[in-house]
């Protein structure tokens, strides 16, 4: 019997979820940063073997918003509680069960669907804290089952996905083997060079950063892609940040993320970079629609 069904992914900004899907199809599909609220949209990942098919949805981190496009990120991530077969909580070693993740374990109370407890970062917590970490959570009454993991070092992640094969029930196929996400390339390309953007500057600036692919051309006759990307901040002074002194850390991010480009693409890239000032896009609808992050 083939099974199939989708999961989505949740928890507070930061406790690897990008990683976990990240590892389980083994491919980097959605970008990774100690920074939270990395993820900005719902990104679905394929995983697919021979007795099943599971449908990811790896969301953005569930906090308190304070701009527009922080409301559009908790919007996505409540939104994949519905219509899935099994919805995946990650946690991180925290010892206490905080406000961020009490809201969450309120919300996931109100849900039919079966709910697995996922504590990541097993390997920096002593066993003897694990135990009492899973007998904290297993007093909340609604997780089905309680897993353990290293999504970085891929502990234990093939009995997760046993556990998640227990609620899942028999069904097609619903993409070919092949497909390990349904994001477009442009998408991708975007996600990379931001990645790059929060690795480089640190915390100098703040998630006000977005990229605009403008141009993405593959050249008939060699095997080579060209693409043109904007990236924009908020303020001048972020602006000069990501440039750098003499355009150090804007050639940095370009190279690290022509080479992640040229692994996603299996093709030499020509990036050209810039930065661009749009004062305030988070509060714009406009500009976080332009930008993709669209209620689909």
């Amino acid at each position: 019997m083939f099974k199939s069904g989708f999961v989505s992914i949740v928890g507070r900004p930061n406790v690897g979820k990008s990683t976990l899907m990240n590892n389980v199809v083994g491919e980097k599909i959605a970008i990774m940063s100690d920074k939270p609220q990395t993820t900005r949209n719902t990104i679905q990942a394929v995983y697919t073997n021979e007795e099943m098919q599971i449908v990811f949805l790896d969301t953005p981190g569930i906090h308190k918003p304070k701009t527009k496009l922080g409301e559009f990120m908790v919007n996505q991530a409540t939104d994949a509680f519905k219509n899935v077969d099994v919805v995946l909580y990650v946690v991180d070693e925290s010892k206490k069960i905080g406000p961020g993740d009490r809201m969450i374990i309120e919300e996931l109370r109100n849900i039919k669907t079966p709910v697995i407890l996922v504590i990541n970062k097993m390997d920096q917590i002593e066993e003897a804290d694990l135990f009492k970490l899973m007998e904290m959570y297993n007093n909340e009454g609604i997780f089905k089952g309680i897993v353990p993991i290293s999504a970085l070092k891929g502990r234990n992640v093939k009995e997760l996905m046993k556990v998640i094969g227990e609620y899942l029930e028999e069904g097609p196929k619903y993409f070919p083997d092949y497909m390990i996400t349904d994001q477009p390339e442009r998408v991708l390309v975007a996600e990379l060079i931001r990645e790059k953007v929060l690795h480089y500057v640190h915390d100098e600036v703040p998630h006000g950063v977005a990229v605009e692919i403008e141009r993405m051309k593959f050249r008939e006759d060699k095997n080579i892609v060209d693409i043109s990307a904007v990236i924009c901040c908020e303020r001048s002074s972020h602006k000069g940040i990501i440039i750098g002194k003499n355009g150090r850390k804007l050639k940095g991010i370009g190279k690290s993320a022509r080479e992640d480009m040229e692994l996603l693409l299996g093709t030499k890239a020509n990036l050209q970079l810039w930065v661009k000032v749009k004062e305030n896009w988070r509060n714009s609808q406009n500009y976080i629609s332009n930008f993709g992050y669209n209620d689909k």
